[in-house]
This record gives C-alpha cells, structure tokens and sequence, in this order.
C-alpha cells in the first residue's frame, strides 16, 4: 500500500511496489484521456529551492493532467523562504493547503527533515548531489519500455558521477535487480562516491572503473550520459578543465551496440552532440516523456487514487 507514503530514496519502495507504479504508468500511457480527473480536487505543492526545467514541469504536467491543482514557488526569494524561515515551518504551513508536496533543495538531506513534519506525503525532486528518486523511475520505467526488463543489463554511466544525483539513486536501485553490472566512466576527479562502489562490493555486485569512454561503449547496454554540473564546483577553473572531458557523438556511437540505448537526465550542456539525437538509440527525450507519465502513476498512488 503506498497511499501516504513518502519518497525521498529510490529504496524506500521495493521493486514489487516500484512494478507497481510502472504498470499503472503503462496503463496511462496507452490511454490517457480515461485518467484525466482522478485527482480531481486535490492539490500538490512545489517547493523549489534550486532551479528545475523537467523535473518541475513534468510533476505540475502530471498533476494537472490527472485533474488536479498546483500552488508553489520555482524560486526561494519569492517565499517566506527569504525571511529566513524554516524548512519544518514551511512544510507545516503548505501541509495546510496542499494534499502532496513535491520538494527540490540543495542541502542534503533537506526533504527528509520536511518529511519529519509534513502529515501528507513528501517527494524528494532532488537534494543537492544526493539522490534523485523519482529521475530514477523515469529511468527505471524508459529501461523496462525498451529493454522489457530490468535484470541482466551492463549499465554505463558517463560523466560527473561525483555530484550526480541521478547516477547515485540509479546505482542504487539498479544493482537491487538480479545481474546488472555496472560501468563507471569519469575522470578520477568526478568519480562515483566511495559510498556507493563499497556498497556494490558488499553486495558483490559488479563493476569497473574507467576512464574512457571509447573503450567500453561496445560492451554496453545502457550509456547513462551526465553533465560536469557547473552549480556543483567551488573552483571554476576545476569546472572548465573538466566539463568538456567526454563528449558523445555519431563517431563514438558507430562503436556501440546496435540495441544500445542512450540516456540522459537533461539538461545537456554539451555532452551530447546534436548528430545524435537523430539516431534511434537517442532516448533521452522520450525519457522525459516517461518522467512525466510514472509521476502521474506515482502521484495516483500516493493519493490513493489508483
């Protein structure tokens, strides 16, 4: 039963719960139009404390899709947040007007706090480099759309693996399927945390660490691309020298599979060489239609609506 429930890590719900949400994502994608007011009368608040294009848009797209209403702030300065009120105080002011609170911050741990004293349902959108739960269904979902599974998989993930969020909560709720593997490629400034490879190792799961990307494009089933996340670094200089490290092109995908897919959490910045998008291994932006499909699941869900 998840009415009620909060979701702040991609684990807190177990891969037969996760399933699902998936399923009921499937039933609305083949037929829309039947759950246009099932959330008819509730309202779900955004609270943005960081900057959000996809993320924002496809939770306020699946809410108002689904029947219902959206109140909220896109940027902190606008709130009370500026006069320096707290994140308890704000959840227990906007848990009187809203029915589900969707929350993006920058400091780690931030939604879990506002869990603490939210009595309706709490998402973490993101909390600074941590973890992304629901990008993680996004690509959870896009993966068992294309793949038609969710086991047996080599996942590459390319780029800032450091400050990712959206790589670490993928990792996590990856390696919970049997036989998945993973390929970790970053220079050795943005490698993944120690926390998370010493947590595939306890687990014996499977992994490398690469340098190059070149070098193992053949091997993959999935290539995860992420971008060098400029908001992330303290030393510009450090930014510059790395955010142009890797660089997929129609070049480099003549070395990958011919079922390989391509992913990428948006935005680009680079990364991905616009002679890409046209090949039909691109996914990521039918990956951000996905996104907005499994939060309308999801809202459901949480709301007990399902």
């Amino acid at each position: 039963m998840l009415k009620g429930r909060h979701l702040l890590d991609p684990t807190d719900f177990s891969p037969g719960e996760l399933d699902e949400i998936f399923d009921f994502a499937d039933l609305i994608i083949q037929s829309p139009a039947q759950f246009n007011h099932l959330c008819d009368s509730s309202i779900l608040a955004t609270l943005f404390y960081e900057p959000s294009t996809r993320t924002r848009f496809s939770f306020e797209a699946a809410m108002l899709r689904l029947g219902g209403s959206v109140v909220g702030f896109s940027e902190p300065t606008s709130s009370s947040v500026a006069k320096g009120e707290s994140v308890a105080d704000t959840i227990r002011t906007v848990a009187c007007y809203a029915d589900i609170i969707v929350m993006r911050h920058p400091k780690e741990g931030a939604p879990r706090i506002a869990s603490l004293y939210s009595p309706v349902p709490v998402i973490n959108a993101g909390d600074g480099g941590h973890l992304h739960p629901t990008q993680t269904l996004t690509d959870l979902l896009t993966i068992r759309s294309v793949k038609h599974q969710l086991t047996g998989l080599t996942i590459g993930c390319c780029g800032d693996l450091k400050f990712g969020r959206t790589v670490h909560s993928l990792i996590k709720a990856a390696s919970r399927y049997p036989d998945n593997r993973f390929v970790l490629i970053s220079p050795k400034e943005l490698r993944v945390p120690d926390y998370v490879t010493a947590d595939l190792a306890a687990k014996g799961i499977a992994f490398q660490e690469v340098e190059r990307l070149d070098e193992v494009i053949g091997d993959l089933d999935i290539l995860y691309m992420t971008r060098v996340q400029k908001e992330r670094f303290f030393n510009e200089d450090d930014y510059v020298r790395l955010k142009d490290v890797y660089i997929l092109n129609a070049e480099k995908m003549r070395l990958a599979r011919k079922d390989m897919i391509v992913m990428h959490p948006l935005p680009r910045v680079g990364e991905i060489a616009y002679d890409v998008d046209s090949d039909p291994r691109a996914y990521y932006f039918k990956q951000a239609k996905f996104g907005m499909f499994v939060r309308m699941a999801l809202i459901s869900k949480l709301l007990g609506a399902s």
